[in-house]
């Protein structure tokens, strides 16, 4: 809904881990969505209390890849991390991807240490570290690639 972009710039913004650069970006797919829909490549889930949104995640197909997804955002409200809540909505990706034929779910992040905390979220979860990007966020801001692949009976392993 047009209101949701509102709302993804705030929990973003409000999170304290991103800049305001990136805060536009998340608020910027949202607009893509719903200025062309499924076409835009990107999918949002969210989870909601009544009228007010919880938590969101954002994720699609990696254009050019047979079986390969991105994972951009997951955001849940500050008051609520730690709860479960970015598990659920992870775990909801994940099943949407998998049901779509996807068979690796990539996501990425900052080696940052205040980014320790994310990192062992998706170690947990059964991502594996990929790659490192030396410097690629900011000088001493390397980016850490993740991938789960998906236990799909039949699904191939090979690289797209």
């Amino acid at each position: 809904m047009p209101s949701d972009v509102a709302v993804i710039q705030q929990m973003t913004a409000a999170s304290g881990f991103f800049r305001p650069e990136e805060v536009a970006v998340a608020a910027e797919l949202a607009d893509e969505r719903l200025a062309k829909g499924s076409s835009s490549g990107y999918l949002f889930v969210f989870a909601q209390e009544g009228d007010q949104v919880l938590g969101y995640a954002c994720y699609g197909p990696i254009a050019g890849t047979l079986h390969s997804w991105d994972l951009y955002w997951i955001v849940v409200q500050n008051h609520l991390r730690g709860q479960g809540l970015g598990r659920e909505l992870l775990e909801l990706v994940e099943r949407r991807v998998w049901a779509a034929g996807g068979e690796r779910l990539y996501v990425e992040t900052s080696s940052q240490p205040r980014y320790r905390p994310t990192r062992r979220f998706y170690q947990s979860a059964g991502y594996a570290p990929q790659a490192v990007l030396p410097d690629f966020y900011a000088p001493g801001d390397d980016k850490v690639i993740y991938v789960k692949r998906t236990t799909r009976p039949g699904a191939a392993n090979d690289p797209d």
